[in-house]
């Protein structure tokens, strides 16, 4: 999958069915992240993410998020929205351009639970 470089971004990982322990409860966006809820629960929580949010409202990608993963998501900060050009956010959210946002937004999600450990491995392998 790629990645866009612009985008300043946080990787969310949970896994739906996966039972983990209270320490895997991690900080992002001054949010919990909590391993019992699921990757659209826990960015819900995060003051950072509402954009992304309302994008993956908007692209219909919901239920594909909350279904059985484990997905790690390198989800944009409204930060990274807010840097695009003006208008873009706006114009991708619109009906007429669900399959242009909802291809961006996927190009941002793995299958697999991934912390910077794991992903440090996966680029140096």
């Amino acid at each position: 999958m790629k990645c866009k470089p612009m985008f300043v971004a946080v990787a969310l990982s949970a896994a739906v069915s996966g039972a983990f322990a209270a320490s895997d409860t991690v900080m992002v966006g001054g949010q919990a992240m909590y391993p019992s809820k699921d990757i659209v629960d826990n960015a819900v929580n995060s003051a950072d993410h509402t954009t992304l949010v309302a994008a993956v409202k908007a692209a219909g990608l919901v239920d594909t998020l909350k279904s059985p993963g484990p997905f790690t998501v390198f989800a944009p900060t409204n930060e990274a929205f807010a840097a695009l050009p003006a208008g873009t956010v706006d114009t991708l959210v619109k009906p007429e351009n669900k399959a242009t946002l909802t291809s961006i937004l996927t190009y941002h999600v793995i299958p697999g639970r991934y912390d910077f450990r794991k992903l440090d491995q996966a680029i140096k392998a």
